[in-house]
């Protein structure tokens, strides 16, 4: 197992730490499955949408808010504040898992090889329950973003 963990679980195509972390666990260790797993409950995704700074920490959660604008529309149609939360830690993880697939090293070792999978999850703290989202992202990954 090979772990990388940051803040509210946020794949950014220029963080260079995590995107050498993919790399190696691809194409040394020949890693087969990838987990973006997020948490219900996450005080990182509460932050991004709170009306208040939180200071440099705002520039990482702006990620966030940039998910709730591509889901705005659904999200803003929950009114209870727990379930719109708990909708967008798992849009989070959607589109984690999405910018995950944007990568040349994800793809290219899909075409070659058929791997990595990867997966998206939330866990539950309140249960120990892991919610597999069931993502099948190959069918949304847009032409732009193919690279292999």
């Amino acid at each position: 197992m090979f772990v990388h963990r940051n803040i509210a679980n946020l794949v950014v195509n220029t963080d260079v730490n995590l995107l050498s972390v993919v790399q190696y666990s691809i194409e040394v260790l020949n890693v087969k499955h990838i987990i973006v797993c997020g948490h219900y409950g996450c005080r990182g995704i509460r932050a991004a949408v709170e009306e208040h700074p939180h200071g440099l920490i705002d520039k990482w959660l702006r990620n966030i808010k940039d998910v709730y604008r591509l889901h705005k529309e659904e999200l803003d149609e929950i009114a209870d504040k727990e379930l719109k939360h708990r909708r967008l830690v798992e849009l989070n993880v959607q589109e984690q898992v999405l910018n995950l697939m944007k990568t040349s090293f994800v793809q290219k070792n899909r075409k070659l090889f058929g791997f990595p999978q990867v997966h998206g999850w939330v866990y539950d703290l309140k249960t120990g329950q892991i919610k597999d989202l069931n993502l099948s992202i190959n069918s949304e990954l847009d032409e732009l973003y193919r690279l292999y």
